[in-house]
């Protein structure tokens, strides 16, 4: 199953390696594999955590700005030459405000495995269908597996 995940529009996704679209696609395709296997609470108690898991936006965000106020701090104590790395900082946290991406965007995601909130909300849109609260997925039809391709197929519609 390679093209369940058409995320074209997601300028995260174009702006890395494909590797890691494909490491980050493969894990969400074998949780919702395995939760086709579970009840509706398991599935409700992975919703609640997907709920909270940080998306790249807040990722670099608070990487951003702990680098800035690292760089400002050291400034004062050690020199002013640390602010130069308050200032890429900033620089980098505007560029990936104004264009989705950049460099420390690239950074999390690659080193951390980050997702952006649409991949996150795909998983949670697939686990729904698992769950039964739309109408396209089969109830028992085919067996875990089929149940958790088209989830993952009706989350992309």
């Amino acid at each position: 199953m390679e093209s369940w995940n058409q995320t074209s529009t997601d300028a995260m996704r174009s702006h890395v390696p494909a590797e890691v679209n494909k490491r980050i696609d493969e894990r969400v395709e074998r949780c919702v594999r395995h939760m086709a296997q579970q009840d509706r609470a398991e599935i409700s108690r992975y919703l609640v955590k997907l709920e909270r898991e940080w998306d790249i936006n807040r990722a670099v965000t608070v990487v951003g700005s702990l680098v800035a106020v690292g760089g400002l701090a050291l400034a004062r104590r050690d020199g002013k030459g640390w602010r130069v790395l308050g200032g890429v900082a900033a620089g980098l946290l505007l560029q990936h405000g104004l264009l989705g991406f950049g460099p420390l965007s690239r950074l999390v995601r690659v080193l951390g495995g980050v997702r952006s909130r649409r991949e996150i909300d795909l998983e949670k849109f697939a686990l729904k269908a698992l769950r039964g609260d739309f109408e396209r997925i089969p109830k028992n039809d085919g067996g875990p597996l089929a149940r958790a391709n088209a989830a993952l197929v009706a989350a992309q519609s």
